[in-house]
């Protein structure tokens, strides 16, 4: 396993668990449909934890292009590999994705609302204000990826002698999920990933579906820039927090 392929499987994982859980909440004839956001919020954050597992020994499990950009301006990750980590993520999502597709086919083309079907794969705000929507990613990210630089390995405080957690290292970042999707996913579906959102909406532009309307990509370029703007504001004030 290397980098590349770590970081391509592990956000696979993760948008094929995390695009799952939404299509089996919201399209028709689903089993576990009219599930709700809480059904919804803990699905994404255990898709987390499958993903992190995943990835984590061989790539560090970023499984996020902001997550990705903040370590680098944080001088926690080489700038040289930014470039295929990003790479390595949006396939990932793509894939992922695509595979939802496929597993639920018959349940997209059986949901005759086209917002519907697009809800799957993309995020959308709840009330339309593009500026609000960008701070609400914002917001969003910055928690996630500012959290993330006080997370330490555990130790004994004596020798600082580590303590392997094995994949329970997993468990703290998927619990911070959670806890975002509860307390700020409410206004736009809380992205806080952009590849997250960028591609399955590819995914959704490309598959045929009944019903299929547009991919809003009118409001795609939120759950982008919002991610990126929120990890870059963590990484500097966590570093100016540092001197």
């Amino acid at each position: 396993m290397t980098e590349f392929s770590a970081e391509l499987l592990g956000t696979f994982i993760l948008i094929l668990l995390g695009t799952g859980v939404v299509a089996n909440t919201i399209l028709k004839g689903t089993k576990g449909n009219n599930g709700g956001w809480i059904v919804i919020t803990t699905g994404w954050a255990l898709a987390v934890f499958a993903g992190v597992v995943v990835a984590a020994p061989y790539s560090g499990a970023h499984l996020n292009p902001a997550v990705t950009l903040a370590l680098a301006i944080a001088g926690k990750f080489a700038w040289s590999k930014v470039g295929s980590f990003l790479l390595a993520q949006c396939l990932g999502a793509i894939l992922g994705a695509f595979v939802t597709w496929l597993v639920y086919k018959d349940h997209f083309n059986a949901t005759e609302d086209a917002g519907t079907q697009l809800a799957v794969f993309s995020t959308a705000p709840a009330i339309r204000n593009i500026g609000f929507n960008l701070l609400s990613e914002i917001v969003g990210t910055f928690v996630l990826v500012f959290v993330i630089f006080y997370f330490t390995d555990p130790q004994i405080a004596e020798h600082k002698t580590p303590i392997g957690m094995g994949s329970l290292g997993a468990l703290p970042v998927t619990l911070l999920v959670w806890a975002i999707g509860l307390s700020l996913g409410g206004t736009t579906g809380y992205a806080i990933n952009p590849a997250r959102d960028l591609g399955p909406r590819i995914v959704h532009s490309l598959m045929p579906m009944r019903y299929k309307g547009g991919s809003g990509w009118g409001y795609a370029w939120v759950p982008v820039a919002g991610p990126f703007i929120g990890g870059a504001i963590a990484a500097l004030l966590y570093l100016w927090l540092k001197l």
